[in-house]
């Protein structure tokens, strides 16, 4: 069974994620390593080789990224080209397969050519699986730093967005994360003792600080330095938040820095409200439809659907396998999304037009996992 397993592969600018899935569709093992890729390509190859060590022999490999984005490279084309070129490298004469969105599976030459569409496709692997066993629902990603809000029903999605910049600009890409978003990206000012507080524009916090002392934060879910480079106890998190406002840690009680977290986890949990909100509004998604979480931030989604009315559906209750590689199948979407979907691949919807261009054309197919624009 071994060798006829897939090994998905998620690979991003912070974290690589990798799921083993075995032949029967059942989800044996999930992995998430640290790779910082922006300082360099040496660190996305040791991360590589110890999952490989780690899974063993596969029959297939099948791969999305976000990686490409990451300064190490002068633009997506070539970063999509050498991270493409370094996976070959590393899997070596494996069976290869690139995910490309509205294209399916590319081999890993034609992948190289066509950025456009290899370019931060994880989210709609994810979504396309989801859209898959349920009828409707809004999909959300919430990872350590950045969130995807995707609507689907019958099938299809709604995304209007497919590259990083319509998805900005129709507020399906949000950039707030559970980790590594610093806390002057969530609030310009925050209220303490009585006064209210312009934030420092230095990076002394991140949202890994604030949900740590608010909410307890799992040990799992945080696997960056953090901004001082000093340790995770509810005190070092909240030195680093009273730095945010002028302030030392003793200053205030500590149970005074939790409350000053938990404005910004609220702010931050308002602003994805607004945008699942206006995402529900402009695609009408009937009101049993549910809110589908993934991502180390599921517990916040699982909030916001209350919030939000609707019921709320884990991604760990869409996939087979014991109970903790189901979990940590949630946390890592992407990389058993893509395992699944080359295992049982659907009719695509390519695109026809140069890849680097910024037009272009959907072929059609009677049926597809694309994104689509709601009528």
């Amino acid at each position: 069974m071994a060798d006829r397993a897939i090994a998905g592969w998620d690979l991003g600018g912070a974290h690589l994620k990798a799921a083993l899935v075995a032949a029967n569709g059942e989800v044996r093992d999930v992995v998430q390593l640290p790779c910082p890729l922006w300082q360099g390509l040496e660190h996305l190859s040791a991360a590589m080789r110890t999952v490989v060590d780690r899974f063993g022999p596969v029959g297939q490999h099948a791969v999305t990224m976000t990686g490409e984005l990451v300064d190490l490279f002068e633009d997506r084309a070539e970063g999509v080209a050498r991270i493409v070129a370094a996976v070959h490298r590393i899997l070596d004469r494996s069976d290869l397969q690139i995910y490309a969105g509205t294209a399916g599976f590319l081999a890993p030459g034609e992948a190289a050519g066509r950025p456009r569409l290899v370019a931060s496709a994880n989210w709609l692997a994810s979504a396309a699986f989801a859209a898959r066993l349920l009828p409707s629902g809004l999909f959300l990603d919430l990872g350590s730093t950045t969130t995807d809000i995707v609507g689907f029903a019958g099938g299809a999605m709604l995304a209007r967005g497919l590259t990083d910049a319509e998805r900005l600009r129709e507020g399906e890409l949000v950039y707030t994360g559970l980790t590594r978003t610093p806390l002057m990206a969530v609030a310009g000012s925050a209220p303490f003792a009585g006064g209210r507080y312009p934030l420092m524009a230095e990076n002394f916090a991140t949202m890994a600080d604030v949900h740590r002392l608010a909410d307890g934060l799992p040990e799992a879910a945080d696997q960056e330095p953090t901004s001082d480079g000093r340790g995770k106890s509810d005190e070092d998190s909240a030195r680093r938040l009273a730095r945010m406002i002028g302030h030392d840690l003793d200053d205030a009680t500590l149970d005074a820095w939790r409350g000053l977290a938990r404005f910004f986890v609220d702010r931050q949990r308002r602003r994805l409200c607004e945008a699942c909100q206006r995402i529900l509004a402009r695609d009408a998604l009937g009101g049993e439809a549910p809110v589908v979480g993934a991502g180390v931030g599921r517990r916040v989604i699982r909030e916001l659907a209350d919030s939000l009315g609707r019921p709320y559906r884990d991604f760990a209750s869409l996939v087979r396998g014991g109970e903790s590689a189901c979990d940590r199948a949630a946390d890592c979407a992407p990389a058993v999304a893509v395992a699944m979907l080359l295992m049982s691949p659907a009719p695509s919807m390519d695109r026809t037009a140069d890849s680097r261009s910024g037009s272009s054309r959907p072929a059609r197919s009677p049926r597809h996992s694309a994104p689509r624009k709601p009528r």
